[in-house]
């Protein structure tokens, strides 16, 4: 269990929007500034600079200011708690769906015995 929910809340809002997973998937491929982020986009750079203040605020990425220029990169383990919380409901359904199973199972041989 997550000890933090609302951690878990911070971090599908920032995933929730296309905009910032494109640049979740740009910053998979190593760091960037606000410029090299926001050239696919056809938004201002107000807008760009506060889908990034999301992805911050979510625990997603970090970034640094150096002179004029502030790059982001990526938190390695920033997607951990997301994944242990898709994986503990895959667990819960998975038991689910073989009890499932099993209950018919057992009323398909129990139809085939009458």
């Amino acid at each position: 269990m997550l000890d933090d929910p609302l951690e878990l809340d911070r971090m599908f809002q920032a995933l929730s929007d296309q905009s910032r997973r494109g640049m979740i998937d740009r910053l998979g491929r190593g760091p960037a500034s606000v410029m090299e982020l926001a050239q696919p986009f056809a938004m201002a750079l107000p807008t760009v600079m506060k889908h990034l203040q999301v992805l911050e605020t979510g625990g997603l990425v970090n970034s640094e200011k150096i002179g004029r220029v502030r790059t982001y990169q990526l938190r390695k383990e920033a997607l951990d708690s997301v994944e242990r919380w898709i994986a503990e409901r895959k667990a819960g359904w998975n038991k689910t769906f073989d009890r499932l199973d099993q209950f018919l199972a057992d009323n398909s041989e129990e139809t085939a015995v009458k």
